[in-house]
């Protein structure tokens, strides 16, 4: 296992040296994708609300996305501005003077704090001279990156197209040449003419593309639900491990369950969601799923194409928030985490534990600001230490739904896979072994009520 996790983790680090934004289309031709190289990068962001640590935080954090597309940052600067230049973002100014840092860096890339317009984009690329790209195609990029199932490409891509459709752009700005005849698909008499233009002909094909892979993931989307209808059945209580992005969901997952789930310091190391069983204290079964790591402005593209997997945190009978105690701004990571559980329909109902995490290298302050706002319903932990795990579990044990049905029944011995249905599925208090069968006493779902119910006599009180 921890052979395969290393090549895994190496795996991933080679990743990071292919090129991103690219959709893979073998039908698509001729469109300019505007492939992302990130290796020499700087940074520009507007600030237009909140305060001037917020704005840096927020840099920092474009600083840490580009750093994880595999980039190195040169340099980074920021505007304030009451709202972003409809033309170049910056303002035209701002754009000259970012012209001369570029060239005085050498860097290749330009990165934006936000999603631009294609015409904020053509605009900007017009007066710097080098690539620029927003933070929507920057995370798409990451995305590409680290999806290894073939749910996670799927959902990317079509992520990928749908950011990529608005901003499609001919060769040379000449959006309106036109194809007929045989590149169009006619053949001979009948077949040549004026055609679709170019750029109709991408954006057919794109679409086209983008109905195939709602479809599939519609498809992967049926075992996903199969596999949670099962768990319900048996009534196993779910628990959702959501949060931000690099907050320590992975590392929680793994010291609660043991699952050797790749951990890595990295933004979204986390794409394919992990379900895993564990116990509580008391011996009671629960599924606990890993989710993909959110972010500030997640672009809604995503928010859209993983709607299957983010409906885990909906589903779930529990979530364990997970934030990162070390953080400059953890309360603005939370508010980030909620915007998009606003997004996934029932998720603002399911119970919430506010799980501080990295509590080995957090500040007592934070620590202590964050535990007073969220009171009972938070608790600190380390995932690398193991601090708090205990007190996190008896926690989980309270919160999730408790088994209505207790019985006390006579079980015949032949029937001893009732038993260990309860030991899997119940609570159970006590067993006791008679001559005539066991005397199971426990707490029990009602889809094994009925089973006990069957077979089971009631046990005479004395």
């Amino acid at each position: 296992m921890h052979e395969e996790l290393q090549f895994d983790l190496e795996e991933r680090h080679a990743l990071r040296r292919v090129a991103g934004l690219s959709t893979e289309l073998q039908d698509v031709t001729e469109v300019e994708y505007r492939q992302l190289r990130l290796e020499r990068v700087v940074l520009v962001g507007v600030w237009t609300s909140g305060t001037a640590e917020d704005a840096d935080n927020s840099l920092l954090e474009l600083k840490l996305l580009a750093e994880t597309a595999g980039s190195q940052v040169l340099d980074g600067l920021i505007q304030r501005r009451q709202k972003p230049d409809p033309a170049t973002y910056i303002g035209s100014g701002k754009a000259l003077e970012l012209k001369d840092i570029v060239e005085a860096t050498g860097a290749d890339t330009v990165i934006c704090d936000g999603e631009l317009t294609p015409a904020q984009l053509r605009e900007l690329e017009d007066v710097v001279k080098v690539k620029v790209i927003d933070r929507t195609a920057l995370i798409l990029d990451i995305f590409a990156q680290h999806a290894k199932s073939r749910e996670g490409k799927a959902q990317v891509e079509l992520a990928q197209l749908q950011y990529l459709l608005p901003r499609l752009r001919g060769w040379g700005g000449n959006l309106s040449r036109q194809v007929g005849g045989r590149a169009a698909g006619g053949v001979g008499i009948g077949g040549r003419g004026p055609g679709e233009t170019k750029i109709e002909l991408d954006r057919r094909r794109i679409n086209e593309r983008m109905a195939k892979l709602r479809r599939q993931i519609k498809g992967m989307s049926v075992a996903r639900d199969t596999m949670r209808a099962h768990r319900a059945s048996r009534e196993v209580p779910a628990v959702a491990i959501a949060g931000y992005t690099n907050a320590g969901k992975s590392s929680l997952l793994n010291r609660v369950t043991g699952a050797g789930v790749l951990v890595e310091d990295a933004l979204f190391a986390t794409l394919d969601p992990t379900v895993r069983k564990a116990r509580t204290p008391e011996g009671r079964l629960f599924t606990i799923a890993d989710t993909v790591g959110f972010v500030r402005h997640l672009p809604h593209q995503l928010v859209e194409a993983f709607r299957s997997t983010l409906e885990e945190v909906a589903d779930a009978d529990l979530i364990l928030h997970v934030v990162d105690g070390s953080h400059p701004d953890p309360e603005g990571q939370i508010t980030a985490v909620r915007e998009v559980f606003a997004d996934i329909e029932g998720a603002l109902d399911v119970p919430e534990i506010i799980v501080i995490n990295k509590a080995d290298a957090a500040t007592g302050d934070v620590v202590d600001r964050l535990t007073r706002r969220f009171g009972h319903d938070s608790i600190v932990v380390s995932a690398r230490t193991g601090e708090g795990i205990g007190a996190l579990m008896d926690l989980i044990e309270q919160r999730l739904p408790r088994l209505d049905h207790e019985v006390e029944l006579l079980v015949p011995y032949d029937r001893g896979d009732l038993i260990s249905r309860a030991h899997k599925e119940g609570e159970v208090i006590s067993v006791e072994h008679t001559p005539e069968g066991s005397v199971l006493h426990a707490h029990v779902p009602s889809s094994l009520l009925h089973e006990l119910g069957k077979v089971g006599k009631p046990v005479e009180k004395v």
